[in-house]
């Protein structure tokens, strides 16, 4: 019996996708063939199978099925032509109407969020993340618990179904209260641990850069080819949630530190966004931004305005930011780019020096290497250096104390008289 619902749970679940086009819908909420195609790939993603794929085009959502009732009989029909134990909208459903199309397929119904949702359930792998994961699946679960019905009874698991457990789903709205709660205070700890951290590396004037994009634009490999972090990067999406930190020298004189992000998708959970600010708020801090757009896909424009609105969401707008076209050996012609930005290929090393040298520049502080030689009597230059300049070394002699520094051009003009020639 037991090794019967093991082979059952390693059964792949065959899914029928369903998207919806309106007048009434803002542009970015509508589906076409290429939403359907990423929520096909988020499906295989979550372990899941895509068998049947339809479009639907309203003037406006029907009330109660979203799509219409000779639609939602099309889909029932491809759900038992497939044998398909799963429903998937691209768009968001209300809680009713998921679940009177529950009742209408006979199979669990899920939306976009849901499923990604499902996805960073199973990413997460550090306790920050799983936090962050909870408190959005929480969310989503909570003004629905009336509409679950069949997909809270699914025993066993299955896509949607990860994260809280049965037990916590089925218990009334003030115990998940409760827990949102809690779980919000957990993560301030969180913010208050970050900014703590944030505070150490202002002190030590190391710039932090931190790469965002779109999910799969390669992100984690350019991080790992710049600094060998050995992070595991996969061709799927959602690949790491759990932000990764490195430093990496870029010149003789300038060390920053590189940060690896959560990518973004269109419609984005804005649970997840909320869920996910103790990461992402780390955007707003952050000296440089890292665009990283896979120049392959024929949809890299949409990519990159998707980013964007998510960086001005949190607050991070006019932070300097390079635009890094990555995979570009897979470009037979690359299109027009903008100025000031670079093409590389994380996966080759193609245009390696040229980010480093763009790095350098954007941060724009003509950064000096310098060894001094402060006199014992002169403890308010050894001050200034302190706070104004990144210490590399400090030795104490006969005549005063002897600094290795790299500081600004200012801060270098003001210091040039105790400077040591060599």
């Amino acid at each position: 019996m037991q090794l019967q619902e093991l082979n059952e749970e390693k059964k792949i679940e065959k899914a029928v996708l369903v998207g919806l086009s309106c007048h009434s819908f803002k542009p970015e909420e509508n589906s076409d063939e290429r939403t359907m195609a990423e929520l096909a790939a988020l499906l295989e993603t979550a372990g899941g199978e895509c068998v049947a794929m339809t479009l639907q085009n309203r003037p406006a959502p029907d009330a109660r099925t979203f799509i219409g009732e000779g639609k939602a009989e099309e889909v029932k029909a491809l759900v038992d032509a497939n044998e398909a134990n799963l429903v998937i909208f691209d768009n968001e459903l209300s809680p009713s109407q998921m679940s009177n199309l529950e009742e209408l397929t006979g199979v669990t119904v899920l939306d976009r969020s849901a499923l990604i949702l499902d996805i960073f359930a199973q990413r997460a792998r550090t306790g920050e993340g799983k936090l962050q994961v909870e408190l959005a699946q929480y969310q989503y679960i909570l003004p629905r618990l009336s509409g679950l019905g069949k997909s809270m009874s699914r025993l066993g698991g299955g896509i949607g179904t990860r994260g809280p457990g049965e037990s916590k789903l089925e218990s009334d709205r003030r115990h998940i209260r409760r827990r949102i709660d809690k779980l919000r205070a957990d993560l301030e700890q969180v913010r208050a641990v970050r900014a703590v951290q944030r505070r150490q590396r202002q002190k030590t004037e190391m710039p932090l850069v931190a790469i965002v994009g779109y999910t799969n634009a390669g992100k984690s490999t350019l991080l790992n080819f710049l600094t060998d972090a050995g992070i595991e990067a996969n061709n799927r999406l959602f690949d790491t949630l759990d932000p990764t930190t490195r430093k990496k020298r870029i010149s003789d004189t300038q060390e920053i530190l590189l940060s690896d992000t959560v990518g973004f998708i269109r419609k984005l959970p804005h649970h997840l966004v909320s869920a996910f600010k103790a990461t992402l708020e780390e955007l707003k801090y952050a000296d440089l931004l890292l665009h990283v757009i896979d120049i392959s896909d024929p949809d890299w424009e949409i990519h990159e305005q998707t980013v964007n609105k998510v960086i001005e969401q949190l607050g991070a707008k006019e932070i300097p930011k390079i635009l890094v076209y990555n995979k570009a050996d897979k470009c037979d012609i690359l299109p027009y780019l903008e100025q000031g930005s670079v093409a590389i290929s994380a996966k080759t090393g193609m245009g390696e020096q040229e980010l480093l040298s763009a790095i350098e520049k954007a941060l724009g502080k003509g950064k000096h290497q310098m060894k001094l030689l402060i006199p014992y009597s002169d403890g308010f230059a050894l001050d200034i250096i302190h706070r104004e300049a990144q210490v590399l070394s400090v030795e104490y002699a006969g005549e005063g104390t002897i600094v290795e520094a790299i500081m600004d051009d200012k801060l270098c003009g003001q210091m040039k008289e105790y400077e040591i020639k060599e």
